[in-house]
């Protein structure tokens, strides 16, 4: 493994300085990274089933009904007592720690839904009966695999935009900035509605929309930078010796202009999980039924005599933007070059 340079190391270093930044990055990946396994956590599935001597893993494989003495060659649902009994009786099922997954209804409640926080729903259910605790964890992996795949194509077409228009300048410097400013103008909600209006959205049509609107993040704090280098002693050197303007951009100029773009990814990342959270909020986001902590929101809003929704969607969604924030200001400070 390639060993540290000392500009790395002292970055590294200056980042674990920052205690709040440092441990809120490992509580984010921890909470990520069971999010990422959100199937094993929260599903209407067992995980393992032994039957006659037979293992099943339902949550990976599809097993129909009669396998388990049913009578239809559809898959099992686990849930039905008949089916529950069967496998109890000649064998044994192993249940995640939550027995639903996000659009589970609970068919089983004594009170109407949206029913309270109770031994069976651990943050109560929503308005149609699906566990909410459910709904938060496939919810919060939603937003933040979003705001990822968002902010690294952001960055991508911002980074591009930005050195191209820096490096030349002249006109095709003026002629990007006044595209970008007429672009920059477009009322970007009321294109979302229309569009909503004609096509049904889902995650890759709701990405791809509103990148064409986030790119320009990056492409002024990039211009800044190429502008500043494509003057600079090495940048004519390798001029004069007859390297290609391709490789002088992203060779030697584009590794000293990515530090001050790469303090604004965590705030970029923490703006596309709130612009996501926004849109379903209103209605024009994620298709109806997906797990969405907007959608949570909207909920808790529309039943004020179920706190626990309200209360569920903020204290998730509080959560997730504090820790990016924190993040954010750690790593500013691992690279800012005041800080030895």
């Amino acid at each position: 493994m390639k060993a540290l340079s000392p500009v790395q190391q002292r970055r590294l270093r200056n980042f674990r300085r920052n205690r709040r930044g440092y441990w809120s990055l490992w509580i984010f990946l921890v909470l990520f990274g069971l999010s990422l396994c959100a199937e094993l956590i929260a599903n209407d599935k067992p995980l393992l089933v032994s039957y006659k001597d037979h293992l099943y893993f339902p949550v990976f494989q599809s097993v129909p009904e009669e396998t388990f003495g049913g009578f239809l060659p559809t898959e099992a649902d686990y849930r039905d007592p008949f089916i529950a009994g069967e496998i109890t009786s000649h064998g044994w099922m192993v249940w995640p720690p939550i027995r639903f997954s996000y659009d589970t209804i609970n068919y089983n409640l004594e009170v109407p839904s949206p029913a309270p926080p109770s031994p069976e729903n651990w943050l109560g259910t929503d308005d149609q009966g699906r566990d909410v605790m459910a709904r938060v964890i496939y919810g919060f992996r939603t937003s933040v695999l979003f705001g990822l795949t968002l902010t690294l194509a952001s960055c991508v077409v911002g980074v591009l935009v930005g050195a191209i228009q820096g490096y030349y300048g002249g006109k095709v410097d003026l002629l990007g900035q006044r595209f970008i400013e007429v672009w920059s103008g477009l009322p970007v909600l009321y294109l979302l509605i229309i569009l909503s209006s004609l096509i049904q959205p889902n995650f890759w049509w709701l990405l791809g929309i509103m990148l064409l609107f986030s790119w320009m993040g990056l492409v002024d704090v990039v211009r800044a930078e190429f502008l500043r280098a494509r003057n600079f002693e090495y940048v004519k050197a390798a001029r004069a010796l007859g390297l290609g303007n391709r490789k002088i951009m992203f060779r030697h100029i584009l590794p000293n202009a990515m530090v001050a773009p790469l303090t604004f990814l965590p705030f970029i990342l923490t703006g596309a999980i709130t612009g996501l959270t926004s849109l379903d909020f209103l209605g024009f986001g994620l298709p109806a039924g997906s797990p969405s902590l907007g959608e949570l929101i909207a909920q808790g809003k529309a039943n004020l005599q179920a706190p626990w929704l309200g209360i569920s969607a903020f204290v998730s969604l509080s959560v997730m933007l504090t820790l990016l924030v924190f993040v954010g200001e750690a790593v500013r400070d691992a690279f800012d070059p005041r800080k030895g």
